[in-house]
């Protein structure tokens, strides 16, 4: 088995600069600004060859605007060293090819649902989405294009409060600036006692969002 890294030891060790680490999807992942269809088919094709060669999962988003890379080891996620040295080949590719990565572009957002009873709720779920069971408790897009769902027990029926959330994962060295543009837009903080590890938000009505990291 390999050994498994915590998100921090991946985003502290040499060379990865251009990638960070996210909890919630369990993988490491940059954006590439690749800002054309070429570019972008040529970094995919230098990354095609640097994981059929070392035989590593890896998932990759070509857009014209850019190139969204994960990787990871332990499915459905899980870092392990093999990640960081993959992570820096891909990088040297992009530099090679002259193209630049974005940190601040980079995300994971899932969609968290109360429920008295998750077991009668989450069928309902994943056959109107069209989604697959992982693990146990959440449901995925098995084309991984649109966000998972995870279920979370509730001990009494909350009629006040929203039972539907957004979980929104970012780099740790990203969390306060996204905190803060929030607030700017009228938003307001509605619980901070689990930082810095995640923030509870509310939009001008109430509508909440976890902004979390991977500490």
């Amino acid at each position: 088995m390999t050994d498994q890294i915590t998100g921090r030891q991946f985003d502290e060790s040499v060379g990865v600069g251009d990638w960070r680490a996210l909890w919630g999807g369990g993988f490491a992942c940059a954006y590439f600004q690749t800002r054309s269809i070429g570019t972008g088919a040529a970094l995919v094709d230098a990354i095609s060859e640097l994981t059929a060669a070392g035989n590593h999962p890896v998932e990759v988003d070509l857009r014209p605007e850019g190139v969204t890379v994960r990787v990871f080891t332990h499915d459905p996620g899980g870092l392990s060293s093999h990640d960081v040295e993959l992570a820096r080949q891909i990088s040297v590719a992009a530099r090679k090819l002259g193209v630049p990565a974005d940190p601040s572009a980079v995300q994971h957002v899932q969609v968290s649902i109360d429920a008295l009873v998750t077991a009668d709720v989450r069928p309902f779920w994943r056959a109107v989405l069209g989604y697959q069971m992982v693990g146990e408790e959440d449901v995925i897009d098995p084309r991984r294009c649109g966000p998972p769902l995870t279920f979370q027990q509730m001990e009494a029926p909350r009629p006040q409060r929203n039972r539907i959330h957004i979980d929104v994962y970012v780099p740790r060295d990203q969390a306060q600036a996204r905190i803060a543009a929030a607030l700017a837009t009228g938003g307001h903080m509605v619980n901070d006692t689990n930082a810095p590890n995640w923030w509870t938000l509310g939009d001008a009505e109430d509508n909440e969002v976890d902004l979390a990291i991977w500490g």
